[in-house]
């Protein structure tokens, strides 16, 4: 018998804010992040805007220490210690009171800005010092950088599985915890803004040189952000011998692969429709009952077209008990994080009842264009919330979060 899945912990840096709280009052509030990009010259591009986070302070590391992190192992240690602070396991060191914690995390980029540094100094002929960006680029770095932090070891997988990873990457956690595998698992995903991952998308033309205007008839391309998030999932026994009470239950997951075309999803969204249905299904509950769905939602004109097919093939005539909004007008497509951010914010709809507001959203595109989440925001009780992804390579996930009860 599969056990089920509680979270206990969670812990967010976006563009919104250094933690869940500061994000998520921003994000109700209707706030932007988007502005002029300045990591990097952009020049030549057809897009000069992104949504950036700003790195939060790290108590109690060195100078040299600090200097030796990648940008995106700034964004993912504090997300970790918030999530496992609030879980209740750090000490009062900030050192996990698990000496064995595994993780299951995602990512697209990893530490790339360090081989992009190693590039720039290689083209302008600078030989000294060139060991450190290159030993610190290997793809398990940010775990590494996480576990030193926070004083923990123990297995890990990462997930780059495009744009799904982050939804990828705490659906196997769970798995793991309900498997019986591990009793606490960590997991989420990290992103920093890259040149290579900024220009290729430019090139496909893909980012909107306009607003991100999700599920709009005028929408031209998303809007490239970044950020981490993290969450403790455990068993109810674990948690109740710990004496810790659960936020909510992960009672749902699933994911499909759609063979239609590399970049491009079917045009009815049959795999995201499937692995919604296989959520429901596993979390023994029907599409009506969902409250909430955190939609993908890029801005992009063939994706949403098909999401919002998929949506109205899934959710049928219960369409209309359901809001929707995609919360990447607000902060950005964050790629191999935003399966973890936009989880995240569908647990804090849940335990909150307030509803993320779909910004920038002038002419609604038919299909979903009733249950959109107005501009102001909204609130409604709810037992169940949902966040999907898609991603290039046809990959789609979907999570599954209920109220918890003893």
């Amino acid at each position: 018998m599969k056990r089920p899945v509680v979270i206990t912990g969670l812990g967010a840096v976006t563009p919104l804010g250094e933690n869940v709280a500061d994000s998520w009052d921003a994000l109700i509030a209707g706030k932007n992040a988007e502005g002029p990009l300045e990591l990097f010259d952009t020049t030549g591009c057809r897009c000069h805007r992104a949504a950036t986070a700003s790195l939060p302070s790290l108590p109690g590391m060195s100078p040299k220490a600090l200097s030796r992190l990648s940008r995106v192992s700034r964004l993912a240690i504090p997300a970790a210690r918030e999530a496992l602070t609030m879980a209740r396991l750090l000490d009062p060191m900030d050192k996990s009171l698990l000496p064995i914690l595994p993780l299951s995390v995602s990512t697209t980029a990893g530490g790339m800005a360090f081989g992009e540094a190693f590039l720039r100094d290689i083209l302008a002929h600078k030989r000294s010092r060139l060991l450190g960006p290159v030993a610190r680029y290997l793809p398990q770095q940010q775990i590494l950088d996480m576990q030193e932090a926070l004083g923990f070891e123990g297995p890990s997988v990462i997930i780059a599985n495009a744009c799904a990873s982050g939804a990828n990457a705490i659906g196997h956690a769970a798995e793991m915890v309900s498997s019986g595998m591990a009793d606490c698992v960590l997991t989420g995903g990290f992103e920093a803004l890259t040149e290579l991952v900024f220009v290729g998308f430019d090139c496909l033309q893909a980012t909107s040189i306009d607003r991100c205007r999700p599920f709009d008839l005028k929408r031209s391309g998303l809007l490239l952000g970044e950020g981490a998030a993290f969450m403790v999932l455990e068993t109810p026994e674990h948690a109740q011998r710990r004496g810790v009470q659960p936020l909510c239950r992960l009672s749902g997951y699933g994911h499909s692969t759609d063979y239609f075309h590399l970049t491009q999803p079917q045009p009815a969204g049959q795999a995201l429709v499937a692995v919604m249905h296989q959520a429901t299904a596993s979390a023994n509950i029907q599409p009506q009952d969902i409250g909430y769905i955190n939609a993908h939602g890029t801005a992009t004109p063939i994706n949403d077209g098909a999401e919002a097919q998929a949506y109205r093939t899934f959710l049928g005539e219960s369409l209309d008990r359901v809001r929707i909004s995609s919360t990447k007008a607000a902060i950005g497509h964050t790629l191999g994080a935003a399966g973890s951010i936009e989880g995240l914010f569908s647990i804090q709809a849940l335990l909150t009842g307030k509803l993320p507001p779909q910004l920038n959203l002038q002419t609604p595109i038919p299909e979903i264009a009733s249950v959109l989440v107005p501009e102001n925001g909204c609130s409604r009780e709810m037992n169940h919330t949902m966040s999907v992804n898609l991603g290039f390579g046809g990959s789609n996930a979907a999570l599954l979060f209920s109220r918890y009860e003893n």
